[in-house]
């Protein structure tokens, strides 16, 4: 792409250098020229005092200068010898200051005296003349700043924005995958902007305004850079916070520049990435509507669709959080599109990690559509640091190719932590955990509907001492109401395990984080889902997420008090259903629990065939015996997945005495 920055805005921060180094140089040759001159018109030559003496007592001394009291210039009548030259003028250095009886001698002589001040050297002239060389560099440089504008010291009105150019690495379609809508609708305006012809012979417009919705890391930055390197038009790139200063009425004065410059360079394409740092919603904020951010916001609105229109300029914004934004900016005519980018399905995330595997030599046996499948719920960027990690373990286990294996380990290291094996973990807790993972692992066997058991795991990671992860044979995108009741039953296998095996009085705080997530489930299905006959098919909250989410400042219950207290036994209720079910499991299925847990003691880690064998009776392969490795610690727990991301219920240490 090439650059279309005019002429009067390139300006080189080297160039300006250049010219203030010059006009020193001048400033230090003219001091120089001078004080050759002044020395050319000084043919003295240095004699002794002696011979000075000599010559003034001769009465050969026509005329003195004293300068400073002590040294001496001046002329002698008759020219003299002195070193093998002839001296007509002389200087010569006194050998005491300010000599009374050297100024009585020569008056007795009546020879004329002239005081002179000393003369300033060139270090004391430059001393001098710095401060003056300081101000008028710094003149010249603002001048040429106004001038041809470039950096624009202290313009803090002016836009931020990027222009890309030929020389920007580009992006294009071809390194996007998993957004096949986005990427159609996205290629459309390219063409719409290569050949407009096309499209306005039957009455169409070029679009004002693209709007990219979609959570974090699923590649919206990423299109639009992908726009950019396929447009072949000027693309401008700047971030909503560069909009935003602590002086007023500068974000407004930078969206003017921005649209400006865009007009400028019109057909282009404008992007705004984290557009909600500037297009909150409007009345929010304690300053009103003379709020700075508010003010930006509005000269935004107007540039986007106001009195004066801007034709050819395509405005690209991004951001993952699309409740915030104000709705005259979301209206057609700003934003006539909102393109989703959401989590890709089992396909786009295979042909994600295609993407990224590009040039990694892999092995015979890497299959990208197994990790496909098995990394349900994750974005682009997960992927992307899932074929990072696989690499980089390739590389420290000195192989030339990536293999399956370490995606596998790539795979387990991003979704569930990094193993831990460096603290002592005691055969007590090794016991405990094994069985309360075990009694996860075989409710979710037991529970109908369920996704299958992908690994159960007593090796502490990240966060987690122990882990039970769940993957779905298919992406899920609604969750019915028998479903959630099985994950309830699930995430209260690990707490009942440990009372049936160990007694009431023997429970460990390892199920803290299972029941917090499963009254936040049984609390949406309440509140939100209205899965519950009791309460019914509405929607019971308050507007305390909307205070979050800065449209209001006041917090005000919607429910009344008996509704309130009519959700909170509903919710109990529905946990106690879920503990007495895995109870029931648990106890019809002792020897199975048993089982489990004396494999996961032996082995530490199950797959889903080895779980699938134990729950079915039978035995399992014999172990393949794996160097000797160091005592694992306890560490804390991680916070388990939402449904749809594979559910993760793991057993967290003991906490401190008052925790």
């Amino acid at each position: 792409m090439a650059d279309r920055t005019p002429p009067n805005r390139k300006l080189s921060l080297g160039t300006m250098s250049k010219n203030i180094v010059f006009w020193v140089l001048i400033v230090l040759l003219s001091i120089a020229f001078y004080q050759m001159v002044n020395a050319s018109r000084q043919q003295s030559v240095e004699i002794r005092y002696s011979t000075f003496s000599r010559e003034l007592d001769r009465d050969n001394v026509a005329q003195v200068e004293i300068t400073n009291g002590q040294f001496v210039q001046g002329e002698l009548k008759q020219a003299i010898s002195a070193d093998g030259r002839q001296v007509k003028q002389f200087n010569v250095l006194l050998p005491v200051q300010n000599s009374e009886a050297l100024v009585q001698r020569l008056e007795a002589k009546g020879i004329p005296i002239a005081a002179k001040e000393p003369k300033p050297s060139i270090g004391a002239v430059l001393l001098q003349l710095l401060p003056w060389m300081i101000l008028i560099g710094l003149w010249l440089f603002f001048f040429r700043q106004v001038q041809q504008g470039g950096n624009r010291a202290f313009a803090f009105g002016k836009s931020k924005a990027k222009l890309l150019t030929g020389d920007t690495p580009k992006v294009t379609f071809a390194d996007v995958a998993g957004a096949d809508e986005a990427k159609v609708e996205l290629e459309e305006i390219i063409e719409f902007l290569k050949d407009p012809q096309k499209f306005q012979r039957l009455g169409g417009r070029l679009p004002k305004g693209v709007l990219l919705v979609g959570p974090p890391g699923t590649g919206k930055t990423l299109l639009a850079r992908a726009v950019a390197g396929e447009a072949g038009r000027p693309f401008f790139s700047m971030s909503g916070s560069d909009f935003v200063e602590m002086f007023v009425g500068v974000g407004a004065s930078r969206v003017r520049d921005l649209f400006e410059q865009g007009k400028a360079h019109a057909p282009c394409l404008i992007f705004i990435d984290e557009i909600d740092a500037v297009g909150r919603h409007r009345g929010a904020g304690l300053g009103g509507g003379h709020d700075e951010r508010e003010q930006t916001l509005n000269q935004l609105l107007v540039e986007m669709d106001g009195f004066e229109s801007n034709e050819g300029v395509i405005l690209i914004a991004a951001t993952n959080r699309p409740d915030v934004l104000d709705p005259a900016l979301l209206r057609p005519g700003r934003f006539d599109r909102q393109i989703v980018v959401d989590m890709p399905d089992v396909r786009g995330r295979e042909m994600i990690l295609k993407v990224h595997v590009r040039r990694i030599p892999l092995g015979d046996d890497a299959r990208l559509e197994v990790i496909a499948r098995a990394t349900p719920g994750l974005a682009g960027a997960d992927l992307a640091n899932i074929v990072n990690e696989a690499a980089l373990l390739a590389a420290r286990r000195n192989k030339m190719r990536v293999d399956m294996e370490d995606f596998e380990d790539a795979k387990d290291k991003v979704m569930l932590g990094v193993e831990r094996k460096s603290l002592v973990l005691s055969e007590e807790e090794r016991r405990l955990t094994a069985y309360h993972e075990a009694g996860h692992a075989l409710v979710s066997l037991r529970v109908p509907g369920l996704d299958p058991v992908h690994k159960v795991s007593i090796v502490p990671r990240g966060r987690a001492l122990g882990l039970t992860f769940s993957l779905p044979e298919e992406d899920r995108h609604n969750y019915t109401k028998a479903y959630i009741l099985g994950r309830l039953a699930m995430a209260y296998g690990g707490r009942v395990a440990e009372e049936l095996i160990f007694g009431p009085d023997k429970v460990t705080t390892g199920a803290a984080q299972d029941i917090e997530h499963a009254t936040e489930m049984a609390r949406r299905m309440v509140s939100q889902f209205g899965m519950s006959d009791v309460v019914g098919p509405i929607l019971v909250g308050d507007r305390e997420q909307q205070i979050f989410l800065g449209r209001e400042i006041a917090q005000r219950r919607e429910v009344s008090e008996k509704t309130a207290e009519l959700v909170d036994t509903e919710i109990k209720r529905i946990l106690e259903e879920a503990f007495r079910r895995a109870r029931g499991i648990l106890q019809s299925n002792m020897e199975t629990l048993h089982h489990m847990a004396a494999a996961l003691l032996e082995r530490e880690t199950l797959d889903r065939e080895e779980v699938e064998l134990i729950a079915a009776g039978k035995e399992l392969p014999a172990k393949i015996e794996a160097a000797p490795e160091l005592p694992r610690a306890r560490p804390a727990l991680e916070k388990p997945r939402v449904p749809g991301a594979g559910p993760v219920l793991g057993t967290p240490p003991a906490e401190p005495a008052g925790a």
